[in-house]
């Protein structure tokens, strides 16, 4: 119905109103909920042959389509980019975590104005635009209460968030963000909070409250949950609903996975399998002590996914409650292979996986029984990444196919009327963005903002909906994550056989080249060998070489130079903190957590300075904490004493003064200075005299939580440092201030004074 033009009189009764449109989407759009998965293997689904309990996404699976020729970028923030901005990875700066941002076009860690991405898009066209669980596309600089915050998810299209920004979280006490501020948790690990259930719960809502205010609006939802990447944490009864199943080992996991593949049709009947590789060990040959150990981590991991899958069964439970779910487009992922960032023995505290540590077996068998609860941060040994990821090679991070291909499922009632069947169309993260526009009948914009967009890379699959034998949306795609390379082009795919220089343990034990000079490129047709068993680098030196040239062309056209296969490189031409080096922090209570990246470096050593007030009752409770007992530190009272605990990975080096503190103005001094051969001396200083002394027998870490912690004043949460205090363990007295400095930073007259009292241990 047009309107009038507007008309203005001296009265209203003189005067015609008019009113600007507002966006709607195309009649008949519907709903699109997009559901990421992380670290989740090609096998590792029931829908995909694997032996895991996972009804609620068989059932999506089995009312709609599975893609089994479906691929990824080999790791999550760069799959997270492709997947929203519908380019590749490089194209939009993200060939690597967005954590470590370098300063080359393809590595700033930041989605350019010029890939506008797709919750944008559909805001844009009257969507309601929502997110929730895992964000990762933001430089480590910017994950702060400081922001800035147009690289958040309201920042790049999203009306709504909760979730986490960093790479990974505690599941019993992540670090939470709503919209753009930090939050608590809404219950303790102790009243049984799971991250997943919270999400689940949120995504509920966001839903429930749109519709509800305007229903029949359509909906765009981000459903980016933690699991399936370390730490692997569920409750105890959804990991012992597995309990014996794994006991078998990986090669049995792997052959029964096969061969139910290949009754899927998942994998091609009479398609080659290839052996195991020498760098697992084979079952028969671990010791029982070994078998029940990594036994157990898998079936952590299983009770982690299951209960997963039920939170994703809520949601779709909801929807269908709602009447909502024939009119939603389901578009289910993993970010990327399973990860076998475990390493051969698995681990019962990732981070060290961060730090290219090993863990100690005989420390592994003694917390066997704790896995997947509140005292561990595990993951699982690198044989069930391998097991995962049947029929492929190698694991997340690489660009062979069990790094790169996952599974894809679609379910959309209304708009596929296929139930339960196979697609094999070669497809990429970088399709979803055209599907979703096409799907809701949206034209990609030319400009927005004023701002020509970069040409879209991916192309609809809405065309294989309905037909089995559409051609592939497009005949090449490109790879590279850490020097890891591989193309693929009209069927055939060349894969070079660079491992790298990021872990030591890959490097010592996994076959391949650690020199760009000396990679040697295979040659695989992926219709005849799905699993790039079978090289054909010998018998067609034209078409490998033709591939190759072709990685290159790809390379120059999407910014994937300059190559480093390693961390140490990356750090050297890492991105500088634009606030500069803080030698200073200078804090008090009151505010929320401070992120470690804006705060001194410590590793070299550093002072902390707090001045407090005791009052005539004495002093408790927590002055100043950082993480929690997996790795952390904290500064607090005890019993009336001052206490400094340094939680180096769970092995805890804690001082204590002798002596409770006296009523009145106080001041504690924490100390710290590296020695040469690494680790160094302690110091626990009241009122300017040491009363205590330790020794850290190793150097700090270089960041002591991969999930992003912040610095905490007056109280802790989540977990502790110590056994000394349970969090919130508020301060009881007064808190002036507490300064943290880097020891390298401060004059020298003042580094000779800290000096001076170190050597008093």
């Amino acid at each position: 119905m047009s309107q009038k033009p507007l008309r203005i009189g001296r009265t209203i009764a003189e005067s015609t109103p008019a009113f600007d449109p507002l966006p709607r989407p195309p009649e008949g759009a519907p709903n699109v909920v997009v559901i990421v998965l992380d670290d989740l293997g090609f096998a590792q689904l029931g829908c995909f042959g694997g032996d895991v309990d996972t009804p609620a996404i068989d059932r999506l699976a089995a009312g709609g389509l599975r893609y089994r020729s479906f691929h990824v970028t080999a790791l999550c923030s760069p799959t997270r980019a492709a997947l929203l901005t519908g380019r590749n990875h490089h194209a939009v700066g993200m060939g690597f975590l967005t954590d470590l941002p370098t300063g080359f076009p393809g590595y700033n860690g930041r989605i350019p104005k010029s890939a506008a991405t797709l919750p944008r898009l559909l805001r844009d066209t009257g969507y309601s635009t929502f997110a929730v669980g895992k964000w990762h596309l933001l430089p480590r600089w910017e994950q702060s209460a400081a922001g800035p915050f147009d690289r958040w998810p309201l920042g790049l299209g999203f009306e709504r968030y909760y979730g986490f920004l960093a790479g990974d979280t505690n599941q019993w006490a992540p670090e939470l963000v709503s919209d753009n501020g930090f939050v608590d948790p809404p219950a303790s690990p102790e009243e049984g909070y799971h991250l997943t259930e919270d999400l689940a719960d949120r995504a509920i809502r966001f839903v429930l409250d749109q519709q509800q205010a305007t229903p029949g609006k359509p909906f765009f939802l981000y459903f980016a949950t933690g699991a399936m990447h370390a730490p692997h944490q569920a409750p105890l009864a959804w990991i012992d609903r597995h309990r014996g199943r794994y006991d078998g080992g990986w090669e049995a996991f792997r052959d029964r996975a096969f061969a139910r593949q290949q009754e899927l049709g998942i994998v091609r009947a009479g398609a080659p399998l290839p052996g195991r590789p020498p760098w697992i060990a084979p079952w028969k040959d671990l010791s029982a002590e070994e078998q029940t150990l990594f036994a157990r981590m898998m079936e952590v991991y299983a009770g982690f996914l299951a209960h997963t899958d039920a939170q994703i069964g809520r949601v779709v439970d909801f929807l269908e409650q709602r009447g909502l779910l024939d009119d939603t487009m389901v578009v289910l992922i993993s970010d990327n292979g399973a990860s076998a960032e475990g390493g051969p023995l698995g681990s019962d505290n990732e981070h060290r996986f961060a730090h290219d540590m090993l863990d100690d077996p005989s420390r592994l068998h003694a917390r066997v029984h704790q896995l997947g609860g509140h005292r561990t941060y595990g993951h699982y040994a690198w044989g069930w990444a391998w097991a995962g990821n049947t029929p492929f090679r190698l694991w997340k991070r690489f660009a062979w196919l069990g790094g790169v291909r996952t599974p894809l499922v679609v379910h959309w009632p209304r708009g596929i009327a296929a139930r339960g069947a196979v697609r094999g169309q070669f497809c990429h993260a970088i399709d979803v963005l055209p599907t979703v526009l096409d799907v809701v009948g949206l034209e990609a914009p030319a400009v927005v903002d004023g701002i020509v967009q970069q040409p879209i890379d991916g192309a609809s699959l809405r065309a294989t909906f309905d037909d089995e034998a559409a051609p592939d949306p497009r005949k090449t795609q490109y790879f590279e994550m850490l020097g890891s390379r591989s193309i693929w082009h009209d069927g055939w795919k060349a894969t070079a056989d660079h491992v790298g220089n990021q872990l030591t343990v890959e490097r010592e034990r996994v076959s391949g080249s650690h020199d760009f000079e000396t990679d040697r490129w295979s040659l695989f047709k992926l219709d005849d060998d799905p699993a790039e068993a079978n090289d054909l680098s010998e018998e067609q030196p034209v078409q490998l070489r033709r591939l190759v040239d072709l990685w290159w062309a790809e390379a120059g056209r999407n910014h994937v130079l300059p190559l480093e296969d390693g961390f140490l490189g990356r750090a050297v031409a890492m991105e500088p903190s634009p606030w500069g080096v803080r030698g200073r922090a200078d804090l008090t209570a009151g505010g929320g957590p401070v992120s470690e990246t804006l705060l001194p470096p410590m590793g070299g050593g550093f002072r902390l300075v707090a001045e407090i007030e005791v009052p005539e009752e004495g002093a408790d409770g927590v002055v100043a904490a950082l993480g929690d007992w997996h790795n952390g530190w904290a500064c607090y009272v005890v019993d009336g004493a001052a206490a400094v605990c340094l939680n180096l990975f769970g092995d805890p080096v804690r001082v204590v003064a002798p002596e409770p503190l006296a009523p009145g103005p106080q001041r504690i001094e924490i100390l710290y200075r590296r020695a040469r051969a690494g680790g160094g001396p302690l110091a626990l200083c009241v009122g300017g005299a040491p009363v205590a002394h330790g020794r850290v027998p190793s150097d700090l870490p270089f960041r002591w939580q991969i999930g992003g912690a912040g610095l905490l004043i007056g109280e802790d949460r989540g977990f502790p440092v110590c056994e000394d205090y349970r969090p919130p363990a508020t301060f009881r007295g007064r808190i002036e201030r507490v300064v943290l400095e880097a020891l390298a930073l401060l004059p020298p007259d003042q580094q000779a004074e800290i000096e001076a009292l170190l050597r008093h241990e």
